[in-house]
Order: C-alpha cells, then sequence, then structure tokens
C-alpha cells in the first residue's frame, strides 16, 4: 500500500516512515526537500497519485497566531484537493489534547480550524489528539524563562515519547478511519511546573522555578485538567525517566 507522510523528515515523521516501511509499506517522506510543497501545491497531485493513505504531520513554522491559522488552512486546502484527484481512502492527522479547551491561544485555534478543514473534506479521517512530547521540555523552559527564573503553570499533564506517538499513529493510519478523534498520551499524570524542575534538575539548569497559575501555556492560561486526555485514551508505555535515559539531554550531562 502506498502511503505519503507529510511532514515525513520531521521528529514524529521521520519514525512513522521507518515503522510503515518495516511493515512493508511503500511510502513516501514529503516535505519541501523531496519536491513536495503543501503550501504552495508544489509536487502534490504526484506525490499522491496511488496513494491510500495520507498521514499529515506538518507543523507550522511561526506560531504567530495569524501565520500559524494560514497555513493550517491553505495546506489542509491543497492537500485535499489533490487526495480528492488520486482517490485517498484515509487521511490522519496529529493534533493536540485539550485544544478546543485552549481558544485563547491562537495556535490551539489553528489547530481545531486544521480539525474542522479534515471533518469537512469528504475523506475519511483519523485525527490523533496527543499530549505534550517529553522532547518539547526543553521548548517549555526557553518559552517559560524570564532571566534565571521559569514561571510555569501547575496544570497536570500526561507527557508523551515521540517513540509511542509514532507507534500509535502508524497504527490507527493502518487501521479503519475513525471519522472521528481519537487520543494518545503518556503513562503518568504530572504537575507541569514538578515535571520542569525535575528537567532542570537533572540537566543542571541553574534556573529557578515558580509555579505560577496565570504562567501561559502557548497563550493561554491553564485549568488544572486543560491538558488531560479523556479516559479512554490510548496510553504510551515510556516515562519520563525512561525517555531522559535515552535521550540527548542523558548524554550530554
Amino acid at each position: 500500500m502506498k502511503i505519503v507522510v507529510i511532514g515525513g523528515t520531521g521528529l514524529i515523521g521521520s519514525k512513522v516512515v521507518q515503522r510503515l516501511r518495516k511493515r512493508g509499506h511503500e511510502v513516501l517522506a514529503a516535505s519541501p526537500s523531496s519536491g513536495v510543497n503543501t503550501i504552495t501545491g508544489e509536487g502534490l497531485d504526484e506525490a499522491m497519485a496511488g496513494t491510500s493513505v495520507v498521514i499529515d504531520l506538518a507543523n507550522s513554522p511561526s506560531f504567530e497566531d495569524q501565520a500559524v491559522l494560514e497555513f493550517f488552512q491553505t495546506t489542509g486546502r491543497n492537500l485535499f484537493a489533490a487526495e480528492k484527484k488520486a482517490g485517498v481512502k484515509h487521511h490522519v492527522a496529529l493534533s493536540v489534547v485539550g485544544a478546543e479547551r485552549l481558544s485563547s491561544s491562537g495556535y490551539m485555534r489553528a489547530k481545531v480550524a486544521q480539525e474542522g478543514i479534515i471533518r469537512a473534506s469528504g475523506i475519511p479521517f483519523t485525527i490523533v489528539r496527543s499530549t505534550q512530547f517529553f522532547e518539547f521540555l526543553g521548548s517549555i523552559v526557553k518559552a517559560a524563562s524570564k532571566g534565571d527564573a521559569v514561571h510555569v503553570s501547575p496544570a497536570l499533564m500526561q507527557p508523551i515519547a515521540s517513540e509511542d506517538v509514532a507507534d500509535a499513529v502508524t497504527d490507527f493510519a493502518l487501521g479503519t478511519p475513525a471519522n472521528g478523534i481519537v487520543e494518545i498520551a503518556g503513562p503518568d499524570k504530572v504537575s507541569m511546573s514538578v515535571l520542569v524542575e525535575r528537567f532542570l534538575e537533572l540537566t543542571h539548569d541553574p534556573h529557578e522555578v515558580f509555579t505560577d497559575v496565570n504562567a501561559p501555556y502557548f497563550g493561554a492560561i491553564l485549568q488544572e485538567e486543560s491538558l488531560l486526555p479523556s479516559s479512554g485514551a490510548r496510553l504510551g508505555v515510556v516515562d519520563f525517566k525512561s525517555w531522559f535515559d535515552r535521550s540527548e539531554y542523558a548524554q550530554a550531562t
């Protein structure tokens, strides 16, 4: 079966491509560097020819409110125009757990808009909503840093390793379209401020963590359970310590 992975060279995309090829599928890792551009539409018709499944793992290069919205709207229109021509049978997209609860975040509004385009496309689909990746902890710290202090929300989260995300996306892509949302998450719930503090301790980072209920996350103020999945979520197996011990951060310490 031919499968096109949009964003197939990224963190999750490269892992999904590897898994699909191991299972014997013909996989195109689509990206601008391979001649497939979802913004301009370049190469999309050629890439989609003979394709059964499309997995959209692309992300906006800019998180500015208008730019990220335009990215998902434009790529959605271009993708589905090409998919309809090719007769694609299953569209899979990666989204964010709790996106609809964080409407004050421009990024989350854009993800909800992307989901709306998918639902309206007429192509069978599965939207995979994931919790935050362990791999993004460094970015969370950077965004929350003010001088030597890091202001982080105490809201609960259930972060997941990229390996578990890739496993789940692969399985859902090869399954029957859900024509709805499925959720994935890591095995453990933890306060964001507690996890950031543990991460900084393990990386010997001198920043001081301040728990702040008003600290924004992607521009949104979090309630205690804003980032948690529903009770029926598929849970990964890699916990924080297991992930950290194999990460680039552990190798650097």
